[in-house]
């Protein structure tokens, strides 16, 4: 057989491949982006599930150090973000708002991942008036640290940690509300009196 009647048959089939591929991206979610943002679905993980206190450290982007393991006790909500991220402007006032009102007994903090330099996470935090730390990790190396299949894979994602440093709460994507997550803090904050 010649390359001319072979040449329909490998159109045909470079065609499906390109097909095949084009699917495969949509349907890991991505929409066209180089990344994956959620729906901003809640998921409550009940206690007797929660398993090991999640380990998670690391120099912020100020330059401290910040260890959660340092914060048990406290309800701790921790926001995956980058700078790069629309979804993460879009959502940066509610958590400025939420982290205001706040009971005195819990704290937010931030995994800053993705970003080729401080910089523009600085411009970030200034522009929306972030005042609490942010583990600044441009490899998203933490993101492992929290346990399957509650482990943050949208970004942004919001994680509730209970008072003895365990996932008890995430909300994959954007929040829906400031509402919503002072809700879920409440609820996890209840717990344990």
């Amino acid at each position: 057989m010649h390359l001319r009647s072979r040449l329909p048959l490998v159109v045909a089939a470079l065609a499906a491949t390109a097909a095949m591929a084009t699917a495969c991206t949509e349907a890991n979610g991505t929409e066209g982006k180089n990344y994956v943002s959620g729906d901003g679905l809640v998921t409550v993980v009940d206690a007797s599930d929660r398993g090991r206190p999640v380990e998670v450290s690391g120099e912020t982007l100020d330059g401290d150090h910040l260890d959660l393991a340092d914060l048990r006790g406290q309800v701790v909500v921790v926001n995956v973000w980058g700078a790069w991220c629309p979804e993460c402007r879009a959502e940066a006032p509610s958590l400025v708002q939420a982290e205001s009102d706040l009971p005195d007994d819990a704290q937010v903090v931030g995994v800053d991942i993705r970003e080729t330099s401080k910089d523009n996470p600085l411009a970030f935090e200034r522009t929306f008036g972030v005042t609490w730390p942010s583990i600044y990790d441009p490899g998203s190396k933490t993101l492992l640290s929290f346990p399957p299949p509650y482990n943050p894979r949208e970004t942004p994602s919001t994680m509730v940690l209970d008072r003895e440093g365990r996932l008890a709460a995430l909300i994959r994507g954007q929040l829906p509300s400031t509402r919503t997550l002072l809700d879920v803090v409440d609820q996890v904050a209840a717990e344990h009196g």
